[in-house]
């Protein structure tokens, strides 16, 4: 399958109270499996295979806080109530049972509506600059669903920092319109409602329970935007955050091994990852397309994709560009996607299609 030793993929890796027994990541990823937004046994199954396939660390799909509008979809999970919490309680279980490893992903959609379902929650968004402007109540929610993960006996836990989505709206001029403490005409500026979300939380978790903070570049309303157009104004925007607490940033790319500053380093320079850690260093995750032919924004228009090597996530491991990879679609379709990999099996590779996404494998 690859030409370099996979022991860089397989090595082990500790963070405060966490430890997994290697670096891969099952990157979260909607499934809307959960109605009324409780995840039931099947939930908890399809978890716990990747779990007995030895992924390293599950982040579940996106969970929503406790706010009007913060989901978009009929189907996600709550990560708030005693029904949902007791089903996300029987998901870590099963989870630990296999001996993996997992944090949820908390998450508020913000304005973000669903374009494949068109479904509308039924009250006024919140957004920075939208119907209803979040604030204190928002911060506490977050705040409130950490310390449940904790409670719950999760290993951790994520906030949705990216695509689009609340918090990112807050981190993006293009949505970002406030004049008051949560605005600004800087990066800087405009991450001080994440700030204060991530304080929240680490007052909410304690000091040694690893908080993610997933983070990107582009939005699902803009694919090509970028918030910081040179590492100066990237440690003005990650470096706030990680001082405020955040122990991992999860760097989400289309596709990981594009550099992100190629006018600097090359071709083969550093990805987003690559460049957040060296600026801030602090752990970082990447993420975007690993092991697969066809990037997930073509993937999720329709178009199937073929399972590929991992030559170039291994050599980017080798040289410590980053610490760890999150693995989407290639896990999605298949929960012994690391037992083949490890194995060398690449026949044994599943490809992925979008009818995949109709089912929980």
């Amino acid at each position: 399958m690859t030409s370099l030793s996979l022991d860089a993929l397989f090595q082990p890796f500790k963070i405060k109270s966490l430890e997994l027994k290697n670096r891969i990541v099952m990157a979260p990823m909607t499934r809307s499996f959960s109605p009324v937004g409780v995840p039931g046994e099947n939930v908890a199954a399809y978890y716990r295979r990747r779990a007995e396939n030895d992924v390293g660390l599950i982040l579940s799909e996106g969970t929503v806080i406790d706010r009007p509008a913060s989901r978009n979809d009929p189907d996600v999970p709550f990560f708030h109530g005693d029904a949902a919490l007791t089903g996300w309680k029987r998901v870590v279980d099963e989870v630990h049972a296999a001996g993996g490893r997992m944090g949820p992903q908390i998450w508020h959609v913000g304005s973000t509506r669903n374009m494949m379902t068109g479904w509308n929650p039924g009250v006024p968004v919140e957004s920075p600059s939208g119907l209803v402007a979040p604030g204190d109540d928002t911060i506490e929610a977050f705040g409130r669903a950490a310390g449940d993960a904790k409670r719950l006996g999760f290993d951790t836990v994520e906030l949705h920092g990216a695509h689009g989505y609340l918090i990112d709206q807050f981190f993006w001029a293009g949505t970002n319109l406030r004049t008051d403490r949560f605005g600004g005409a800087t990066i800087k500026e405009r991450s001080r409602f994440a700030v204060e979300v991530v304080k929240r939380v680490r007052q909410a978790v304690g000091p040694d329970f690893p908080l993610i903070l997933r983070v990107s570049q582009w939005k699902q309303q803009d694919f090509a935007v970028r918030l910081a157009e040179t590492p100066e104004q990237m440690f003005e925007w990650l470096g706030p955050l990680v001082e405020a607490g955040v122990d991992v940033l999860h760097c989400s790319q289309r596709r990981f091994w594009e550099p992100e500053f190629p006018e600097i380093d090359g071709e083969d320079g550093l990805n987003f990852a690559g460049w957040a850690k060296k600026l801030t260093g602090t752990t970082t995750i990447s993420v975007g397309s690993v092991g697969m032919s066809v990037d997930f924004l073509r993937a999720f228009a329709g178009e199937s994709s073929k399972a590929t090597g991992i030559d170039n996530l291994i050599h980017r491991l080798e040289r410590e560009e980053f610490d760890l990879i999150a693995v989407g679609r290639a896990l999605l379709a298949d929960p012994q996607w690391v037992t083949n990999i490890r194995s060398g099996d690449q026949s044994g590779l599943k490809d992925f299609n979008p009818a995949t996404l109709a089912k929980l494998f």
